[in-house]
């Protein structure tokens, strides 16, 4: 059985910030997922080009401490780069309601090629809205990003997985 593709709409889109988030999952102490997600974000889907920032200050931990660790060169450096972006180099959405979305993923200054997968939806909503949707995922190690913080378990393992979940739920309106 093969799958077709849906052709990306032309137009402009914008970032339904109720209806959307932007997230990450990491192992913590190798025992479970620590999740997260930015307050503060954009994402625009304009002439099939998917592009997206998130605000690293507004990630929703409510411990200052780990907060604050979070903001320093251990991690974001958010004094010196503050956001993480993201370009869409190629979209292809199928049918069966399938996505892959290929792209160019910059945290704490370093640019990295990603494909994220999911799926991909478009319609109306009730108020005559045109929207597409995306719910994509992809892995990143963090040390390909400059975030080389580790704390050694008591057993010996690490703290913190190097393995970071990227989760992007986005629904986009078109603009008039």
């Amino acid at each position: 059985m093969s799958t077709t593709a849906q052709q990306i709409p032309t137009g402009t889109y914008s970032v339904d910030p109720v209806h959307s988030t932007i997230g990450f999952g990491v192992k913590y102490n190798g025992l479970a997922t620590f999740r997260s997600t930015f307050e503060k974000f954009d994402a625009q889907l304009a002439d099939g080009v998917l592009t997206g920032t998130a605000d690293v200050t507004s990630v929703a931990i409510d411990e200052p401490n780990f907060k604050g660790h979070l903001m320093t060169e251990d991690f974001f450096n958010a004094e010196v780069t503050p956001t993480v972006t993201f370009r869409s180099t190629a979209i292809r959405a199928n049918d069966d309601g399938t996505a892959e979305v290929d792209g160019e993923l910059t945290i704490k200054g370093v640019t990295k090629p990603v494909t994220a997968t999911g799926s991909y939806a478009a319609g109306a909503d009730p108020y005559g809205n045109e929207r597409v949707a995306f719910e994509l995922s992809t892995k990143v190690d963090r040390r390909e990003f400059g975030l080389n913080w580790q704390n050694e378990l008591p057993t010996g393992g690490d703290a913190v997985a190097w393995d970071v979940n990227l989760v992007v739920e986005l629904q986009l309106v078109k603009q008039a």
